[in-house]
């Protein structure tokens, strides 16, 4: 090769290596690239959103009462046999579809894991192991939306933003961590604010654990008789919150909050004659034969039985059902149908959005005008409808001296990280519907009902206790031909000054091994405790 060739060659390689220079030092000064390759290296991992809390009364949490830790897992570092004791089913499962990825991620577990040398990110559980209040509350779906009860109703308030914490991991191609770099958490500001109720931690876990020993089906409300907050609201059967699915065919309804829904009353209903007879004057005497004939149709009291001679106090007292279709006749359909509205029957009852306990029926005056139906109204029966909020709301008017409030179960929203009240969410009205004096005296003739009636089963509480017992007819069968039946006792407790308006629903039932005025008292004396 000539000396010229053996020139340009060199000239031409000298040129190519500039060219390469240049190009590597275009590369090295643009920060877009440099962004680029950083991103290649950087992994982000969410944590959840953080939703507002529950919490009850008092300011005890209601929602997140236990601590999960989600544990930051790198490739290599064996965490299928590290982790696989200390998480449920579903994080192994995930383990096991991770045992071979090259890049972090999250798995929720059971405690704590940073003495082993885990990385551990403290998060709240939302329901407990042992559900709270939970068909009040409701429950999330697999995105954390609100999807029943106040998750659903104040999802906008406890979800905020829905802007996520962010977990950001410098690491290899492997996608383990790079050498000398720690993981970065960002907390966002996600503006979710926490939710107070007027529900009692204390008197909820208490009516709960009652309704779990005496109950299959029903349920429970607790009302603060002064201002009609509601302390506990409990519906049986409960779903687990952790697998949803399994729920959904339940035979039992075990979604359903039994609380606001509406059901046929029976004669629990026959304190709101009493209260209409009392403002009106009108108390008469009536010879109870065990049925009475109203245009040819028998009504009959329970089991045929006759009373004799009974005045409001002794019908009440054994639950007479021809005194008080008596009783309705002479006071007349426009009276029953007023006093019936001023207790709150035939209107929804507010909880929180478009969340609300069923408004039930009232039949119509043109429907009353009819005998027979009159006479059904007259003790809880026909056309009639009420959820267990209003026939609480009822009885706490008689509690209270008179006085009508709404039931409420929500207080306000607040800040979570002072306190502070922010919206105050529930408007209860209130209203006189009976005089201090009236209401005194069918607090005394309900005493009686429990003392000497139908309600013996609560006779024994020391402090006494007033109430009405309800055994309403549903129209509905078992295959063998029995009618089940709703078991209701609406009290309060205790006798001279009353604290507490409970009422025990038992829907749906042929045989009960507890009756409701026995639940009832059950509740009394562990709320007793709790004073």
């Amino acid at each position: 090769m000539s000396g010229k060739r053996v020139l340009a060659l060199y000239a031409a390689v000298l040129l190519g290596f500039a060219v390469v220079l240049c190009r590597l030092y275009f590369l090295a000064e643009n920060h877009t690239y440099a962004a680029r390759a950083e991103a290649q290296s950087t992994v982000r991992l969410s944590l959840p959103a953080r939703r507002g809390s529950f919490y009850d009364h008092s300011g005890l949490l209601l929602t997140g009462l236990e601590t999960r830790y989600l544990a930051l897992c790198f490739p290599g570092e064996n965490n299928y046999t590290r982790l696989y004791a200390f998480t449920d089913s579903a994080g192994q499962a995930l383990l096991y579809r991770n045992r071979n990825r090259s890049a972090p991620f999250l798995l929720e577990v059971d405690r704590d894991l940073s003495g082993r040398g885990i990385r551990c990110f403290a998060t709240a559980r939302r329901c407990a192991e042992v559900p709270l209040c939970q068909h009040l509350i409701g429950y999330l779906d697999a995105e954390g939306r609100g999807t029943a009860g106040l998750e659903k109703a104040l999802d906008s308030q406890l979800a905020g933003t829905k802007e996520h914490d962010t977990l950001v991991c410098a690491v290899t191609a492997q996608g383990r961590l790079r050498a000398g770099k720690t993981p970065q958490l960002t907390r966002q500001d996600s503006s979710a604010v926490g939710v107070q109720l007027t529900i009692s931690r204390p008197v909820q876990r208490a009516a709960e654990a009652v309704a779990a020993d005496t109950m299959t089906s029903g349920c429970i409300l607790v009302l603060d008789t002064a201002t009609a907050a509601v302390r506990a609201s409990v519906s049986v059967p409960g779903y687990d919150p952790d697998d949803l699915a399994a729920s959904l065919d339940a035979p039992d309804s075990p979604f359903l909050n039994r609380a606001l829904e509406s059901y046929a009353v029976g004669s629990v209903f026959k304190p709101v004659l009493a209260a209409a007879a009392l403002e009106q004057g009108i108390l008469p005497e009536y010879e109870c034969t065990g049925a009475v004939v109203v245009d040819g149709q028998i009504f009959r009291c329970a089991g045929g039985v006759p009373h004799g001679t009974v005045d409001l106090t002794a019908a009440l007292e054994k639950s007479c059902n021809g005194y008080f279709i008596r009783l309705g006749q002479q006071l007349g359909a426009e009276t029953l149908l007023q006093m019936s509205r001023q207790l709150g029957f035939g209107q929804e009852v507010p909880v929180a959005g478009a969340l609300h306990a069923d408004a039930g029926k009232l039949p119509s005056a043109g429907e009353l005008a009819q005998s027979g139906q009159l006479a059904n109204f007259s003790f809880g029966q026909g056309g009639l409808l009420a959820s267990p909020v209003q026939i609480a709301a009822m009885m706490n008017t008689i509690a209270s001296g008179g006085v009508y409030r709404t039931p409420f179960f929500v207080c306000g929203s607040v800040d979570e990280t002072d306190g502070t009240p922010l919206e105050t969410l529930a408007h209860p009205q209130s209203r006189r519907v009976m005089s201090t004096e009236n209401a005194a005296l069918l607090r005394k003739m309900l005493q009686q009902v429990v003392e000497e009636g139908t309600a013996q089963d609560a006779a024994w509480l020391e402090e006494g206790a007033g109430g009405k017992t309800g055994t309403a007819q549903t129209g509905q069968f078992t295959p063998d031909g029995t009618e089940r039946k709703n078991l209701w006792f609406a009290g309060f407790y205790p006798a001279q000054q009353p604290r507490y308006t409970i009422v025990v629903l038992q829907d749906g039932q042929v045989s009960t091994e507890h009756s409701s005025a026995a639940i009832f008292a059950r509740l009394c004396a562990m709320l007793d405790l709790l004073a």
